[in-house]
């Protein structure tokens, strides 16, 4: 028996598209002698739907687009696809009107449908919000012959492998699925899965998979989503393994993939498929997150109907990383960097936007604007008159940027991607409608140590390739500076960055108190100036574009933090 796995890319509410990617797969699938074909959860939709499943209309047509691709795939192949039906039950029993399901296509109809079992409700996740838990483990016989034995296949999806006590020192949920489909005695389990990337949780997911083949004596099969969706990013990789958790197949990590393995209905396991099936990952987290942000910003200007993107160049690191990541992910002629510079602008730092462009062969516009710098302090003369030049002037700046940005935005429809990275969006050191302004943020789930070290590990990368540095060694070892004021640098406002990222660690990923923070051998005043910061700062997040997520705490929908707050937490020892 040959199973494929689907590693797709879907659209969210492109119902129509998503079924033309399945359809064309599973011609791909017959074509090589494929008898069951696995999606992604929620595959015919895209995940996440999020409030779109609020509109009736819209299950209703996923369930006619449902039929519609059941009729039309080829009537030998088996497929299952991840798809949303209605709970009949509900509005009876007071339950929630949808199930998350996964529907077996087969013979030009929908055969059985099984729903997720486990919703989550953290971080980025609100399944609660939509989705009935179901309540039936999923299973199903499928014959390929009248003189074969039929073949018992387990179904799961996502969160339903999420729960095993040994592998997480506790449960989550009152049941274990795996467990129930192992006492069933299933011959493989399959999980459809859309498993959102943050760094290290390829590695993470293959490690848990490999625990629940060998506890439960199952060969497993991995689905995952691929591409990006708003500030989601799906990394793929999808897996098989067999009983002892070696992995014998894998798919591409962060592209789409159409992955084939056999199974042996004799050994109930995996056929070995050569080292060849198995999709290298890459080697660094830099290199995963490199690849991660490329996917994020393709996925999201090719989803929302942008070709082209354009920067503000300052000559600094992030701006930098931001067009290399830019050009990488659209091409070099459709990305646009503006040079803005003030009169506080240093020549040096002008050079080197020109340099970054010229050795990422991407246009550029130079807008100077000292004049509109002066346009502004004669209209704003009388009423500023008596004060000192301070943080208003300095912002004013910025805002005449982010207006040009947007003014060229604007004009030509291009994405603007904003260019700051999480630490300053932690501590807000950033400016509302002007460096902050954009349709993407592209690194601001990217501290700014780990800026630095994603573009060490580009010239590297470069330098091994025979091209030469991408990213001018003058930008890298520069004092980062916002050019605001003369002389001025990060360090005037900000603890040095190796310190404020952690203590920035500490305080969002780990969740430390001020104390335990200190004890890591941390100043109390800084810790305490850090905390003051990130907790003023809320408001500007709020307004923030979408912010691509690449770790397990990243700004946007899975932080959830009040604007009006009065609970700060201080070190006893400040």
């Amino acid at each position: 028996m040959k199973i494929a796995i689907a590693q797709l890319n879907p659209t969210i509410g492109d119902l129509t598209g998503n079924a033309q990617q399945i359809l064309a797969l599973a011609h791909q699938a017959v074509s090589q002698g494929v008898n069951l074909l696995l999606t992604p959860e929620l595959s015919l939709c895209g995940y996440p739907p999020r409030d779109l499943l609020m509109h009736p209309g819209f299950v209703a047509a996923m369930a006619a687009t449902l039929t519609q691709l059941a009729q039309d795939l080829p009537a030998q192949l088996a497929v299952l696809v991840g798809t949303v039906t209605p709970n009949h039950a509900a509005a009876a029993a007071g339950k929630k009107p949808l199930f998350n399901s996964v529907a077996l296509l087969h013979q030009g109809s929908v055969q059985q449908v099984f729903h997720k079992r486990l919703l989550p409700t953290y971080d980025v996740f609100d399944e609660d919000r939509y989705f009935e838990p179901g309540e039936v483990t999923g299973h199903f016989y499928l014959t390929l012959t009248p003189e074969v034995p039929p073949i018992h296949i387990g179904v799961t999806i996502c969160e339903d492998l999420w729960n095993d006590e040994e592998f997480w020192g506790r449960r989550h949920y009152e049941i274990n699925p795996i467990s129930e489909l192992a006492a069933l005695g299933v011959d493989f389990v399959v999980n459809l899965s859309a498993s959102p990337y943050t760094v290290g949780k390829p590695q993470l997911r293959q490690t848990m998979l490999q625990h629940l083949a060998t506890r439960f004596d199952q060969p497993l099969l991995y689905t995952n989503q691929v591409g990006g969706n708003d500030d989601l990013i799906f990394d793929g990789t999808s897996l098989a393994l067999n009983r002892q958790g070696e992995v014998i197949s894998r798919a591409c990590a962060f592209e789409a993939d159409l992955m084939v393995v056999e199974y042996d209905q004799q050994k109930r396991d995996w056929v070995a498929m050569g080292a060849s099936t198995i999709a290298p990952v890459p080697a660094t987290a830099d290199a995963e997150i490199w690849s991660a942000l490329v996917l994020g910003v393709r996925d999201y200007a090719r989803k929302c109907g942008f070709s082209k993107a354009v920067i503000g160049l300052s000559g600094g690191v992030d701006s930098a990383l931001v067009a290399a990541i830019a050009v990488a992910a659209l091409g070099n002629t459709n990305v646009l960097g503006v040079l803005m510079p003030s009169p506080y602008s240093s020549e040096h730092s002008v050079n080197d936007a020109r340099q970054l462009a010229a050795n990422l062969d991407m246009p550029t516009q130079l807008l100077a604007i000292g004049e509109l710098m002066t346009g502004y302090d004669h209209t704003l003369a009388t009423l500023f008159a008596g004060t000192e030049f301070g943080l208003a002037e300095e912002n004013i700046q910025s805002r005449i940027r982010g207006n040009l940005l947007m003014a060229i935005s604007n004009k030509f429809g291009h994405l603007l991607l904003s260019t700051g990275n999480k630490s300053e969006i932690a501590v807000g050191y950033c400016t509302l409608y002007g460096d902050m302004n954009g349709g993407l943020a592209v690194i601001a789930d990217v501290p700014k140590t780990r800026v630095y070290s994603i573009c060490h590990w580009l010239n590297q990368q470069s330098n091994q390739s025979g091209r030469g540095e991408i990213i001018p060694t003058s930008i890298l070892t520069k004092p980062p500076s916002a050019e605001l004021k003369p002389g001025q640098v990060d360090q005037d406002s900000l603890p040095p960055y190796d310190i404020l990222d952690d203590i920035l660690t500490r305080l969002i990923h780990e969740h430390q108190t001020p104390d335990q923070i200190v004890a890591a051998g941390h100043a109390a005043d800084v810790v305490a100036q850090v905390i003051r910061l990130v907790s003023r700062a809320e408001f500007k997040r709020r307004q923030a574009p979408p912010v691509l997520k690449v770790t397990d705490r990243a700004f946007g929908i899975g932080w959830r933090m009040p604007i009006a707050n009065r609970w700060l937490p201080q070190p006893r020892t400040t």
